[in-house]
């Protein structure tokens, strides 16, 4: 298996988990999880040379941030 992949189920992994913690309303740390996944994502859209993956994990990763940041 080629490390893309290997990146690519773990993000994959990673937001599952993220998503059964926001449902169990376990917060922060669903927040983390989904941190983690994007940032692999990420990653997975460079390995790629997938600028759709990136822009959409970017956009992703600000959403997110300024929704925590307001939460607090």
């Amino acid at each position: 298996m080629k490390t893309v992949d290997i990146v690519k189920w773990i993000a994959t992994a990673i937001q599952l988990v993220g998503y059964a913690l926001t449902g169990l309303n376990i917060v922060p740390w669903n927040v983390y999880m989904f941190f983690a996944g994007i940032f692999l994502w990420f990653a997975v859209g460079v390995m790629w040379n997938d600028r759709a993956i990136m822009v959409v994990h970017v956009g992703a990763f600000i959403s997110l941030f300024v929704g925590y940041l307001n939460a607090a």
